[in-house]
């Protein structure tokens, strides 16, 4: 089978062939139709990732495929089912094993594309906003990243939530993007004054932010008394050194959220989550914006796409 993988931290991965794998206890194989790619796939390559699976590693840490053999210990109903798995590794490739508890049946009306795109994105957004921030109606939300693969998500389920939603984009199509998402007022970071322009919008209860540096500054002067910063990650490279005593002079909180973290200690969070998400997608209430859909073979132009933000919403790599 065809697997693109890490062989050494720092350098490019490359497409190999290796053997196909066969499930253990409690995992299944899966023939994988489709991956999502996340920044976390270019953090892993340089080894910044706050999980470092053993090398090689292949990479792609949402998938969705088909059930086509089952390890002892697994439930029977899974054979030949139409599953999304949250994996952590191991997306971009023909086959792999991954554990049985992982693997969520799909709806009819979603593709294998939609949901390789789904989880990460909605997911993190959805315990961010709801579980995390307890976004309120009426709430103004603001959006740093908007048309990225969290941030449109997170306009998107704003809205849904009953906010005014404030999105922060680079430039005219993405800003468009996210103002098909539902934006109410969009911001261009190239060209705007982040603080003044939400400071004239009234002020943000609730800041999503991906992106940290700069941005994460001019958002947190920007801030309502007692809003809440939720804090995704740092697309901009720069982590934001945050003044204590300036949180409590606004009385404003600084949330952080790694979503794949709930895997380990509270998975009901996220099992929670992911019902209310497929609900909302089966009831025509969420529509997946995925910009660019490529075969494994060009899987480095995929991620090139991302490093150089030259996409909206999610990039999608096909295997078959």
């Amino acid at each position: 089978m065809r697997a693109f993988q890490i062989e050494k931290t720092g350098q490019a991965p490359r497409l190999t062939h290796c053997a196909i794998p066969q499930p253990q206890a409690d995992t299944v194989l899966i023939r994988i139709a489709a991956c999502g790619l996340n920044f976390a796939d270019l953090l892993m390559i340089e080894g910044k990732y706050q999980e470092k699976p053993p090398l090689p590693a292949t990479l792609g840490l949402e998938l969705a495929g088909t059930v086509e053999s089952l390890g002892p210990g697994t439930d029977p109903s899974l054979l030949r089912r139409r599953v999304a798995v949250y994996a952590g590794s191991g997306g971009l490739a023909d086959y792999g094993c991954f554990p049985a508890d992982r693997c969520v049946p799909l709806p009819d009306s979603m593709s294998f594309e939609e949901a390789a795109a789904f989880q990460i994105a909605y997911g993190t957004s959805h315990v961010a906003l709801d579980h995390k921030a307890r976004l309120q109606p009426g709430e103004t939300l603001l959006v740093l990243g908007a048309a990225g693969g969290v941030g449109l998500t997170a306009v998107e389920i704003g809205k849904l939530m009953g906010a005014r939603v404030i999105a922060c984009a680079r430039g005219a199509d993405k800003l468009a993007a996210a103002k098909a998402a539902g934006a109410d007022h969009l911001i261009d970071s190239e060209t705007d004054d982040l603080r003044m322009a939400v400071k004239a919008l009234g002020g943000a209860d609730v800041v999503y932010d991906p992106v940290g540096g700069d941005q994460f500054k001019a958002a947190f002067r920007a801030c309502n008394p007692e809003a809440r910063i939720i804090v995704i990650g740092f697309a901009s490279g720069e982590v934001p050194q945050i003044s204590a005593n300036h949180l409590l002079v606004k009385n404003i909180s600084v949330i952080g959220l790694y979503w794949g973290g709930y895997m380990a200690f509270r998975p009901e969070v996220l099992t929670g989550s992911m019902a209310t998400l497929f609900g909302w997608h089966a009831a025509g209430r969420l529509k997946p914006h995925i910009s660019h859909v490529l075969p494994l073979e060009r899987a480095a132009e995929a991620l090139e796409l991302l490093r150089g933000r030259k996409s909206t919403g999610k990039v999608v790599v096909t295997m078959l």
